[in-house]
């Protein structure tokens, strides 16, 4: 950019700084609103005694803003943390530190099973115990392949034996094929739902593929079977690991039950924020609607009297009230006072009097009294009401003193 040009920029930029009202000139207002954009804070002077269109957005708003919104973003202020909070609890499980050697799973074709539907007959029975021989000879030379065939044709034989699954299932524990293993252990399992040799199978193959609460819970059913020193050394391995995975369950199922009641006293705890907003919002409704002038008697009787009964009110009501009400209250109060109100009463007594003065301050009693006043004939209405109709007869009771007075 040119210098000079940078140096004149600068120079009108002091310039603003020192004079701001500068801005003012119409032809600037393109540069004042690229400042405004930027968020920068400009002078009323640079409006001509306007105001920007940002401030005057904003006190518009705040004139417009009733107090309930106010009310309720406090609200969403306080529920605002509750929100991060909850984020915050996500539970993240950590890895367990577990021993014992774990094989991959063998994903072969599964093996021939036999036909439980076959008759088996004595010839097949000592053909399948035959073949299980050629294996079992298999087996001691180390021949586990071999020895795979014969026990396959041995339960091909005799599909309904227990025995067959189970030692072929043996054989595949030896080859390290433990998905094999476990399906012949079911069969087995199918067949003689008490069969050790299936329980222990199962479980060491369980064990291989590192499903160590499965295998330890087969192995104990297997010990109690048919016990032997294999098991057990099997399930000196396998039970450590599988009391980990216990109490890592059972850590995390109360962290997350704990999260969980967090969650619903969280909720709990919005739920009644929100009842208390609302209710001082209704509250001050209220509070704002009765504190309003009804159009009379704020604080006294009929046409006004602010601020009670000034000065013990000589000779009567404010105005003097010579003679009485206007009027004179046609027909009096019922049961008494007729021909209206004695202008000449002593107000003192009824000043004097606290049970009265108590009385006034009551705005259910005012009400009622200045209804009485404006249409007499209403006082049958109130005389069933326990707190007017007591004032009334005593006020008709100091009236009439004053006129028998006179």
């Amino acid at each position: 950019m040119d210098a000079a040009k940078v140096r004149e920029l600068k120079l009108f930029v002091d310039q603003c700084k020192k004079s701001p009202e500068i801005l003012a000139d119409p032809s600037l207002s393109f540069f004042r609103d690229y400042l405004e954009s930027l968020g920068a804070k400009i002078p009323s002077v640079a409006y001509k005694g306007e105001e920007s269109p940002r401030t005057s957005a904003e006190k518009t708003y705040m004139m417009e803003e009733s107090d309930e919104d106010i009310d309720e973003e406090q609200f969403q202020g306080k529920s605002a943390p509750a929100e991060e909070h909850e984020s915050d609890d996500e539970i993240i499980e950590s890895d367990i530190e577990l021993e014992g050697e774990v094989v991959e799973a063998d994903n072969d074709p599964p093996q021939k099973m036999g036909d439980p539907s076959v008759e088996v007959t004595e010839e097949s029975r000592d053909a399948s115990q035959e073949a299980k021989g050629k294996a079992m000879e298999a087996i001691s030379e180390g021949k586990l392949e071999e020895a795979i065939e014969h026990l396959t044709e041995a339960i091909l034989l005799n599909p309904i034996s227990a025995i067959m699954y189970g030692t072929r299932a043996s054989v595949y524990i030896k080859m390290k094929k433990p998905n094999a293993a476990i399906r012949d252990a079911n069969a087995a399992l199918e067949i003689n739902p008490d069969s050790a040799k299936g329980y222990k199978s199962r479980g060491m193959a369980y064990a291989m593929l590192g499903q160590w609460k499965e295998a330890a819970k087969d192995l104990h059913v297997a010990s109690k079977l048919d016990y032997d020193e294999e098991i057990s050394s099997v399930l000196k391995k396998v039970e450590p690991n599988a009391h980990r995975i216990e109490e890592h369950r059972r850590k995390y199922d109360r962290l997350k039950k704990e999260r969980e009641e967090k969650k619903i006293a969280r909720e709990r705890q919005r739920r009644k924020v929100e009842a208390q907003a609302a209710y001082e919002k209704a509250k001050k409704k209220e509070q704002s609607s009765s504190s309003r002038p009804s159009g009379g008697m704020p604080g006294g009787f009929p046409g006004g009297m602010p601020g009670g009964m000034p000065g013990g009110m000589p000779g009567g009501f404010p105005g003097g009230m010579p003679g009485g009400m206007p009027g004179g209250m046609p027909g009096g109060f019922p049961g008494g006072m007729p021909g209206g109100m004695p202008g000449n009463i002593d107000m003192s007594k009824i000043l004097n009097d606290p049970e009265l003065m108590a009385a006034f301050s009551d705005p259910e009693i005012m009400s009622a009294l200045q209804d009485v006043m404006n249409n007499p004939a209403s006082f049958a209405k109130h005389q069933s009401n326990p707190k007017v109709a007591p004032v009334i007869a005593k006020m008709m009771a100091k009236f009439a003193g004053g006129a028998s007075a006179k």
